[in-house]
């Protein structure tokens, strides 16, 4: 089937819709939802955020160079749409979706307690693009929900029902694919099988 050419865009897709907790130098809370989000380093880890120059929490980030990042669940979609598209400046977002404020660790921002996993970032380098502006921020601290860790002390990202973000419309994650590796695995284990009833 022939492909269509189209011009350059945003069309990476999907991405994760994150709810970014900051406030302001008195402690007042926000919170801004972010598709632009994403892991660019492993040792120290640090991630990057890309804000609009015009939105509430973008001078609130840059003035006390921290956040939260929250990750958003299939319960907290409809929080997440409302975060993305109502302003700081106009309403208290905490208080209309009924969301909790929790004490980080180590930033001076708080948390999304309903969310299943906080990370604590500090900003180190804020990066000029055109119409978003990337922070370049390390991570300080993870917060976890003690009901997505099973008795071994595994992650198990499968139980936080975790949604992403893909060309305007927020989709839930239903079943995994496959692992890390298991297309090699899989070849190994086709291997085994082939050896077996040659012999």
């Amino acid at each position: 089937m022939a492909k269509q050419q189209w011009k350059p865009s945003t069309i990476l897709n999907p991405v994760p819709a994150v709810m970014v907790s900051c406030s302001d130098r008195e402690g007042k809370p926000n919170i801004i939802t972010i598709a632009w989000a994403g892991t660019i380093n492993s040792k120290p880890p640090m991630v990057s955020i890309s804000i609009r120059k015009e939105r509430y929490s973008y001078n609130l980030i840059k003035e006390k160079k921290q956040f939260v990042i929250n990750l958003t669940t299939r319960k907290l979609a409809f929080a997440a749409d409302f975060c993305g598209v109502k302003s700081g400046r106009d309403v208290d977002k905490f208080e209309a979706m009924k969301l909790t404020p929790e004490k980080a660790s180590v930033v001076d921002v708080p948390m999304i307690k309903e969310s299943p996993l906080n990370i604590e970032c500090t900003v180190k380098d804020i990066i000029e693009l055109g119409s978003h502006d990337m922070f370049i921020a390390q991570v300080e601290a993870i917060n976890v929900d003690e009901a997505i860790v099973d008795k071994k002390g595994k992650l198990c990202m499968e139980k936080a029902d975790l949604i992403c973000y893909s060309h305007g419309e927020y989709w839930s994650l239903e079943k995994s694919l496959g692992y890390f590796g298991y297309s090699i695995t899989k070849r190994k284990v086709l291997r085994r099988s082939t050896n077996k009833k040659g012999r």
